[in-house]
């Protein structure tokens, strides 16, 4: 019986097909199941066919990706699936979200963080491009501070907030906001609190359930 990820792909452009098909076919532990070019074919193939985790677009004709997770996990909850975009498709990642996607990747994604996302998602994880994160963040704290004062977001908390997003360690915010180590730790859990969320990525998904971002 095989232990590999079992990988559907639905997107209605098929040389991007192509090319997933042929990158994740190089990962040992992954095995490519299926792969439709939009949503309605999707859900006919998905109730005959086993799967693990999908990686789908959301502009797609006759059933868009937003609709064809909806109904996938009706059908399959336990199924986990990435959404897929180009830049300027940012406005679907709240429905998306909404609709039960447990990732969001730019369609120019490497390789390797291709590989990572798929692993995360499919071990209960969430999974969000880097340009998202920062994007999603900034205007998280930018609404916020005009919008929602009941959080109570200090301007340091906010700066610490952006460059967590920018993917600096805690010694280097430390070093360039000229505090100490602990009191970035402090400012993180503070975040955390406040939002209830458990990590950085959570305070995203927080933001954008919660309409404090508007897109």
């Amino acid at each position: 019986m095989s232990d590999k990820l079992k990988i559907f792909i639905v997107d209605d452009h098929v040389i991007f097909r192509n090319g997933l098909r042929t990158i994740l076919n190089k990962v040992d532990n992954f095995q490519i199941v299926g792969e439709v070019s939009n949503g309605s074919e999707f859900i006919t193939a998905l109730k005959n066919t086993d799967t693990d985790i999908v990686l789908m677009d959301i502009k797609m004709p006759v059933m868009d990706g937003v609709e064809a997770t909806q109904k996938a996990l009706e059908i399959n909850p336990d199924i986990k699936i990435i959404a897929l975009s180009m830049f300027g498709d940012e406005e679907y990642l709240q429905e998306m979200i909404r609709a039960g996607a447990s990732g969001f990747l730019l369609k120019n994604v490497t390789r390797k963080i291709l590989t990572h996302a798929i692993e995360v998602v499919c071990s209960g994880g969430n999974y969000y491009s880097e340009e998202l994160l920062v994007l999603f963040t900034q205007k998280y704290f930018n609404n916020n501070k005009k919008e929602d004062d009941d959080l109570q977001i200090t301007n340091r908390e906010m700066e610490v907030l952006q460059l967590v997003s920018e993917g600096l360690t805690n010694q280097e915010i430390a070093d360039k906001l000229f505090i100490s180590k602990r009191t970035v730790d402090g400012h993180k859990n503070n975040l955390i609190v406040k939002t209830g969320s458990k990590n950085i990525v959570e305070l995203l998904k927080f933001a954008i359930k919660n309409e404090v971002i508007k897109i």
